[in-house]
């Protein structure tokens, strides 16, 4: 009874914590820069088209725990113009509401003498539904005084600055949902996200030239709540990785991919820390990117007609 109490209290907590905080939080953040900073879209792709699915289960055999799929495509249109253009959906379902997140991202590209800078905007959309199933003491499921399902979409946006060094750090600065529109139907209200996020890679760790260290830092704040990602990775031939990733005072994730004939795959595993650790089986995430090249600009060259 205890242990159901607990549950009710947490899922109630849950539903709540939603008003102000509607961003998503991933293990794998270092394969999702567009969706939270525009500027970072298409930086350091090398004129390809990259395809990034990822799928959360949080709080696995918690009963109404979020489920997140996220879906980014990209493209570095530098080859034909200095900038990158992308399109992003994130889908959340917990207990009875469901968010849906649509984006579409642009990031123009400054190349400076020692990196790349991106300058990114973000328009879209945000919808917010209810789909509740009540079970009722009476067994009438359709009592006029519960609420019943109901959704509402507004206008959403993003701003971003991400700068890539080529000595092989990254830095970035960006802003999610800027107009804090409200859903008044559903008494809902998206809030204002800042990100700072920053990274190194150092190649050939150790003297060894298989090998790669990567350190990653993500910290996100709605001005209310503030928590932080802190991941390091170690990387063997550009092909195998493995990783471990800190969240403050929620979990600890432990990763593990594969990169091969320009799929990656990746897994993760969290480890709950915070106060459900007792009742949560940790949470699981899935990663499948893919990227292809971009066609070359055909060269054309001029001829003389008296030698055709």
């Amino acid at each position: 009874m205890k242990k159901l109490l607990l549950i009710s209290m947490i899922l109630s907590t849950g539903v709540l914590y939603t008003y102000a905080q509607q961003d998503k939080i991933l293990t794998h953040f270092i394969f999702d820069k567009m969706s939270i900073n525009p500027g970072a879209t298409g930086v350091g792709m090398n004129h390809q088209v990259c395809g990034t699915m990822i799928y959360r289960n949080q709080w696995d055999k918690f009963n109404g725990a979020p489920n997140s799929v996220l879906v980014n495509a990209e493209a570095n249109l530098s080859q034909y113009f200095p900038s990158a253009a992308g399109i992003s959906f994130y889908h959340d379902a917990i207990g009875f509401s469901r968010q849906n997140n649509l984006t579409l991202n642009y990031s123009y590209h400054l190349n400076l003498d020692n990196g790349i800078l991106g300058l990114g905007a973000a328009l879209g959309m945000v919808s917010y539904g209810m789909s509740p199933v009540w079970i009722t003491p009476d067994g009438n499921p359709n009592d006029g005084s519960l609420p019943t399902s109901t959704s509402q979409a507004t206008f959403d946006a993003n701003f971003g600055l991400y700068y890539m060094s080529y000595s092989g750090w990254y830095a970035g600065l960006s802003s999610t949902h800027l107009p804090a529109m409200g859903l008044d139907d559903l008494n809902f209200n998206t809030a204002r996200h800042y990100y700072a996020m920053g990274g190194y890679r150092m190649d050939k760790a150790f003297s060894v030239d298989q090998l790669s260290l990567e350190g990653n830092v993500l910290v996100r704040s709605d001005m209310k709540l503030l928590s932080a990602d802190i991941n390091v990775r170690a990387i063997w031939d550009d092909m195998f990785y493995g990783g471990i990733t800190y969240r403050t005072s929620d979990a600890i994730g432990i990763m593990a991919g594969l990169s091969w004939n320009s799929f990656t795959f990746g897994y993760s595993y969290d480890i709950t820390i915070n106060r459900i650790s007792n009742i949560s089986a940790g949470s699981h995430e899935l990663l499948v990117k893919y990227c292809y090249p971009l066609p070359p600009i055909p060269i054309t060259k001029a001829r003389n007609p008296r030698y055709l």
